[in-house]
C-alpha cells in the first residue's frame, strides 16, 4: 500500500501530459460530486461539470462553477474528468461520450461505487483510444465529502495517481495507491462493510442510552472518546436525533447497491459475515418503512420502532 508520500515509481507513460491540471470536468453532481467541485473550486481550479438534474446544476452553478450542457462539452474543455456516478448504466453512457471525444492521455477519475467488472469493461473501451480510467472510490458521506474529509483508494495507472496527487489533494484528506486496478472497489467494500455493521450498532447503542435517560448528543460526546467510538458513531450518530436522518448524506435507496455488491463479494470469496449479514434485514425494514430518501442514520428509527411499548428503567 503507497500513501501520498510512498507512491510507485513505474516508467513514466509517455501518453500522460506533464503539464499542470489547471481544469477538472465533473460527470456526476449529486451529493458526493457537487461537494468534491465545491471543493476544488475553493482550491482554485477551474471546474466544468453536467449533471441532467435542474437542482444539481443550480447548485453547481452557485458553488462558482461552469456547468455545461452535455457531458461532451465538459470532456472537451478540460484537462482531467471525475465521474461521480449512480448506477452501472450511468457509468456505460458516460464512457460512449468519452469515446466519442477521444483525446488521447486524457485521465478519468472514476469515483462510483459500483461492479468491478463494469469498471474494468470502461476501462479497457477506453485505453483502446489512449483515456486512462483510474478505480478511485472515496471513503466518507457526502457531509465529510464538503469538508474535505475523504479517503480516496485509488488504483490503476500509478504514474497518472502521482500526477494527481494536487487534485485528490483539493478534495480529500488522503488518498493511498492502492496498486492494479479494481483494488480500489475491493478496500471500498470492506470499508463500507464496517460501515454497514457499525451504523446498525451506532443506532443500537444510541437507542440504549436513550431507554436509560441519556440524550443522543451526551452519548455521542462521551462514547466517542472511549473505546467504543467509531466514525460513523461521531458522523452519524447526531442525526439520530431529531429526525436528522430527513437530510441525507447517503440515501438508504442508494445504499442498498453499496450493500448488494458487498453481498456479492461476500459470496465471489467464500468469506463468512454473520455480523454484516445481520445488518441486512435492518436496511430492507428501513425501505419498507419509507426511509428509501432518509439517510442511512434511519435505521435509529428501525429499531426504534421494533419496540412497541417504551422500557421503564428503575434505579
Amino acid at each position: 500500500m503507497k500513501t501520498q508520500s510512498k507512491v510507485n515509481h513505474k516508467k513514466k507513460n509517455k501518453s500522460i501530459s506533464p503539464k499542470k491540471i489547471q481544469t477538472i470536468g465533473f460527470l456526476g453532481l449529486g451529493i458526493m460530486g457537487s461537494a468534491m467541485a465545491f471543493n476544488l473550486i475553493q482550491a482554485g481550479f477551474k471546474v466544468y461539470g453536467y449533471d441532467p438534474s435542474k437542482v444539481s446544476a443550480k447548485q453547481f452553478k452557485k458553488s462558482g462553477g461552469v456547468f455545461c450542457n452535455s457531458a461532451d462539452e465538459v470532456v472537451q474543455a478540460v484537462d482531467v474528468i471525475i465521474m461521480s456516478l449512480p448506477t452501472p448504466a450511468a457509468l456505460r453512457v458516460s464512457t460512449e461520450v468519452l469515446l466519442k471525444n477521444a483525446r488521447p492521455g486524457l485521465v478519468i477519475i472514476e469515483t462510483s461505487t459500483l461492479d468491478i467488472k463494469d469498471k474494468e469493461l470502461a476501462r479497457d473501451a477506453l485505453q483502446k483510444v489512449g483515456i486512462h480510467l483510474l478505480d478511485c472510490p472515496l471513503s466518507g458521506t457526502g457531509a465529510q465529502a464538503r469538508n474535505k474529509d475523504l479517503t480516496v483508494y485509488a488504483s490503476g495507472q500509478s504514474q497518472a495517481i502521482k500526477r494527481l496527487a494536487p487534485v485528490f489533494a483539493g478534495f480529500s484528506k488522503a488518498h493511498f495507491d492502492l496498486g492494479q486496478f479494481g483494488n480500489g472497489m475491493k478496500m471500498k467494500l470492506m470499508a463500507n462493510l464496517l460501515v454497514a455493521i457499525h451504523n446498525v450498532s451506532t443506532a443500537e447503542a444510541l437507542l440504549l442510552g436513550e431507554r436509560f435517560g441519556i440524550p443522543i448528543n451526551t452519548a455521542v460526546k462521551v462514547l466517542s472518546d472511549g473505546a467504543g467510538g467509531s466514525r460513523m458513531l461521531q458522523v452519524r450518530g447526531p442525526m439520530m436525533q431529531k429526525e436528522g436522518w430527513l437530510e441525507a448524506t447517503m440515501k438508504i435507496d442508494v445504499w442498498q447497491k453499496d450493500m448488494k455488491l458487498i453481498g456479492q463479494a461476500l459470496v465471489d470469496t467464500n468469506s463468512p459475515a454473520p455480523l454484516f449479514n445481520s445488518t441486512v434485514a435492518i436496511y430492507n425494514a428501513a425501505i419498507g418503512l419509507g426511509h428509501g430518501e432518509s439517510d442511512t442514520a434511519a435505521v435509529y428509527d428501525v429499531l426504534k420502532r421494533m419496540s412497541s411499548k417504551p422500557l421503564k428503567i428503575k434505579h
